[in-house]
């Protein structure tokens, strides 16, 4: 199938994911779901293999993310969403801040992932920008799992990947996919401020 086909469509896919995401829909995960599939194949022809192997972990966030808004809980829930439990009535998942507890692992997570999967790129394949593609990747683990979870915070890891990736697939000659990113570096900062407001009704 032509790359290119596959990119304008990607982007288009990516565009709808994005707007689900600025509303806070739960449907976005069905994007969620086609967008990496899509993107499997565009990143691996333009040898971003870490790209390339992080749309499995989207995937499988997708997923995770379909069923934790959808039947997730928090602890602690109020008496009235256990009414409502009780009553039969689909609770949807509220916005939350990120629990300061998970601050230092998440911090974790990114160095170890970013320090692998740079060696993994430096060692054992071809790419031409290991830390740059290390880099969005090891963030975007940490940005697709905060987005899973409902946290508003994961709008800033998404604004940074977002800015990096424009840059990086214009220097990769995927124009497409960079102007659907640059876009997204846009859109995620009306994004936060948007979630901020749906974190505000009762």
């Amino acid at each position: 199938m032509d790359m290119n086909f596959l990119e304008i469509f990607g982007t288009v896919v990516g565009l709808v994911y994005l707007w689900l995401e600025y509303r806070a829909s739960i449907y976005l995960w069905i994007a969620g779901i086609i967008m990496p599939a899509i993107y499997i194949f565009v990143y691996y022809k333009a040898g971003l293999y870490a790209d390339f192997g992080i749309n499995i972990y989207y995937l499988i966030a997708a997923v995770y993310g379909w069923f934790f808004w959808m039947w997730g809980r928090r602890k602690g829930k109020s008496r009235e969403s256990a009414d409502m439990e009780k009553n039969g009535k689909l609770q949807q998942l509220s916005i939350v801040h990120t629990p300061c507890r998970y601050y230092l692992p998440l911090f974790f997570v990114f160095i170890i992932s970013f320090l692998g999967i740079a060696w993994i790129l430096i060692e054992y394949t071809d790419s031409n920008v290991p830390w740059l593609d290390s880099f969005t990747t090891a963030l975007s683990i940490v940005g697709m799992w905060m987005l899973a979870r409902k946290y508003i915070e994961q709008w800033f890891a998404w604004i940074l990947v977002d800015i990096v990736c424009c840059g990086l697939y214009i220097y990769k000659d995927l124009y497409f996919t960079s102007a659907l990113y640059g876009l997204y570096s846009i859109i995620a900062i009306f994004g936060y401020f948007k979630w901020k407001r749906l974190m505000s009704v009762p």
